[in-house]
């Protein structure tokens, strides 16, 4: 699987069959009005698909459909056991289809196929798994009572979930929502995103081969603004849970309030900054994981490190380093799998990270490596992995973000400084803190108002750890038990005896 070329994934990609309808109730279907979409791929430009353009009159069927499964209870009083078993032979079909998957994600998205397939199929799967093993594990409580009253505390599914999920890491986003909540008893309706949708479409097929009961788990592909708000705005949707940006996050709140006051789950934006002291253990592994932390994906990455905060001290030492570790980033055809850096999902995306280096250059920052769009005979959409020195953080490119490989250098005088630039955002999804001092990497962990930090290293953790944001990055968690929080309900039953 590891040793494939190049010119092996090209002709894979000539002969590979591309579903591009919806799945509902079990199979494949159009739209309701037949509407669709080109999928076009930011490799090349190349046409992949026409993918159904599914609207309100689908995702009132999809709900009509995920409630009817609910309430027969052919999946959500099914034994946990044998869910789990249900769910690790899903895992394990996406693995035997790994190939097949991480070409349509490098196809549909433009990410490296090493990446692809090495950590987002895989990274998939896992999670897929992890949720199932975990689902026996988990008991409910029995409260402190008399002796003659009993006190239960059980969990239950809460029925139908909505998950609408972003382009950058397609399968990867979806499973992280999907594992638990299809474990723990609902039914699901998936929105992927109109630039990505084909492997959520792909994996509908063997959730079904898996024993997944038809009707549990359907894909509505389509645009936020139609099959995206009707399933935010439906009455009978009981959780919704997004990744995406801030502001759609926000609008989706609206919808639920102006509905009938859903369970939303969000996980937004961010403008992670990724802090280096001077006294930090190994400067050139530090240069090096910066420079990951902003091209890695093509910087579309909500955790990116886009903002990377220096000590005034070691800035003349430590950026040189920075801007060599990035010439190991350097963006190629995304079927080769010794790429790096892919494609930027699309012409909009790519304008408007293009846009922002404009924007650097025209608040005065130092353009020190990249800068331009690179590969334009492909017919793609690459963008040179791109750092600015002499930023501020009232700099666009230091307060918005641009989920691309943009990066901004901030220096800092001490660490009381570092934490005031670093909280200085309205976003709080991840941080970074670089120190060999063991109390100084704790108190300033502690003052970073973030949901992830992460000490000497970037973006650090398993499965085991929970996955969200402070602030304008959202609420909730994806991944580890507390996920599980998100699609189920508490109830107390308490018995006189």
């Amino acid at each position: 699987m590891g040793n494939l070329t190049r010119a092996d994934w090209e002709a894979r990609a000539q002969n590979l069959k591309i579903e591009g309808r919806a799945f509902l109730d079990g199979q494949y279907v159009d739209a309701a009005d037949g509407k669709t979409f080109d999928c076009l791929s930011p490799v090349d430009g190349r046409f992949l698909a026409k993918v159904a353009s599914c609207d309100a009159a689908d995702a009132e069927r999809a709900v009509q459909v995920a409630r009817a499964t609910f309430e027969s209870g052919v999946w959500s009083r099914m034994a946990p056991v044998k869910r789990k078993k249900v769910m690790i032979r899903f895992s394990e079909l996406m693995l035997e289809h790994a190939e097949e998957l991480a070409l349509l994600e490098t196809l549909d998205m433009g990410k490296p196929i090493s990446d692809a397939l090495n950590i987002d199929v895989s990274g998939a799967a896992n999670s897929i798994r992890w949720s199932a093993e975990a689902i026996d594990k988990i008991y409910d409580e029995v409260a402190a009572t008399p002796h003659n009253e009993l006190g239960l505390v059980t969990r239950e599914p809460v029925g139908v979930v909505a998950a609408i999920v972003p382009w950058n890491f397609p399968l990867l986003m979806s499973c992280w929502k999907l594992g638990p909540a299809l474990t723990t008893g609902n039914s699901v309706i998936l929105k992927p995103s109109e630039k990505s949708p084909l492997t959520a479409i792909r994996v509908a097929q063997l959730a079904i081969e898996a024993g997944i009961p038809k009707g549990v788990f359907n894909v509505l592909p389509g645009f936020g603004h139609t099959v995206g708000k009707a399933l935010a705005l439906h009455m009978d949707v009981d959780t919704l849970v997004f990744t995406g940006s801030t502001k759609i996050a926000k609008q989706l709140m609206v919808y639920a309030g102006e509905s009938n006051m859903k369970r939303v789950w969000l996980e937004a934006g961010g403008k992670s900054p990724n802090i280096v002291f001077a006294d930090a253990p190994d400067l050139k592994a530090a240069a090096e994981s910066a420079a990951s932390a902003i091209a890695f994906n093509q910087g579309e990455v909500c955790t990116a490190g886009s903002r990377l905060l220096v000590e005034k001290s070691i800035k003349a030492e430590f950026l040189p380093l920075v801007i060599e570790a990035l010439k190991a980033w350097k963006p190629g055809n995304p079927l080769d799998p010794e790429t790096t850096v892919g494609a930027l999902v699309d012409t909009t995306q790519m304008n408007n990270v293009l846009g922002y280096i404009q924007a650097g250059h025209d608040d005065g920052a130092k353009l020190v490596a990249g800068g331009k769009r690179t590969l334009e005979e492909t017919g793609g959409t690459y963008v040179e992995p791109t750092i600015f020195d002499g930023v501020t953080n009232a700099m666009r490119i230091a307060r918005e973000e641009i989920f691309g490989p943009v990066l901004s250098v901030i220096e800092f005088e001490d660490a009381e400084e570092a934490v005031r630039i670093a909280n200085d955002t309205p976003y709080g999804l991840a941080a970074a803190v670089w120190t060999s001092n063991l109390s100084k990497a704790h108190l300033v962990g502690k003052a970073l108002r973030a949901g992830s930090v992460w000490i000497n290293q970037y973006d650090g953790g398993d499965m085991t750890a929970p996955f969200g944001g402070f602030k304008q990055s959202g609420n909730g968690r994806d991944k580890s038990l507390h996920a599980f929080d998100k699609y189920t309900e508490l109830k107390a039953t308490w018995i006189k005896l």
